[in-house]
């Protein structure tokens, strides 16, 4: 599907100043409840998919030279405790209801953490992601206004980011039109591994096929997705 909207006057791509330093904050469901709409796996396989979709994301974010800190927001305790174990700093998810009001609650406590660097919101669900993708894509961004790198079906969004003062993600259906008429500068970048969320078992087959994380190895093997 291709979104056709025109969107609005922005600044010159050329024109942009480069960031080194961003906290990536990545909102993690309790495995438990992650992965809804992966049809067809048992309970127990989805947990721990979304378990290790996760651990891979963050996994990648801990080795990107460009991130600075990796904030994880999640109201699973346990999980918390081993995400932290990898190097994460974890704070609650403060709203189960509203992902984009849990991201800017997060971002608040980043900045109190960190002023210094850059929020950047990123989806739990990137198994196959890379860590040089990700450095190209934060080393690209707008540093003076918002940015955000639309998924793969380019309908959704799996990575927005702005300064403290402008961040206001606008996940949810049809996310890349809402980014776009917000005003957020669209990453025109070839970045497959960054825009291969993972929301079915199509998704799934497809991050299989760019090469999953360690974790999500161990649990893809035993599935049949033939």
């Amino acid at each position: 599907m291709t979104d056709t909207t025109p969107s609005p006057p922005r600044r010159a791509w050329q024109d942009r100043v480069v960031v080194s330093s961003y906290v990536v904050i990545v909102p993690v469901k309790p495995p438990a409840l992650g992965k809804s709409r992966l049809v067809g796996l048992d309970d127990a396989r989805r947990r721990g998919l979304a378990r290790a979709f996760a651990l891979d994301t963050v996994t990648a974010c801990l080795a990107a030279e460009h991130v600075a800190q990796v904030l994880v927001a999640t109201d699973d305790a346990s999980f918390a405790r081993e995400l932290g174990d990898l190097g994460c700093a974890t704070v609650p998810d403060g709203d189960t209801t509203d992902l984009n009001s849990a991201l800017r609650q997060a971002a608040a406590e980043a900045l109190r953490r960190w002023p210094e660097l850059t929020p950047a919101a990123l989806l739990a669900d990137l198994p196959a992601l890379r860590a040089g993708e990700l450095d190209r894509a934060l080393a690209s961004f707008d540093a003076q206004g918002p940015s955000f790198v639309a998924d793969a079906d380019g309908v959704g969004t799996t990575m927005y980011t702005a300064p403290y003062d402008q961040f206001d993600p606008q996940f949810g259906p049809d996310s890349r039109h809402a980014h776009r008429v917000s005003g957020a500068l669209e990453l025109g970048l070839d970045l497959p591994s960054l825009r291969r969320d993972v929301d079915d078992v199509d998704g799934l087959r497809a991050a299989i096929a760019l090469g999953v994380g360690a974790a999500s190895q161990v649990v893809a093997a035993e599935l049949d997705l033939t």
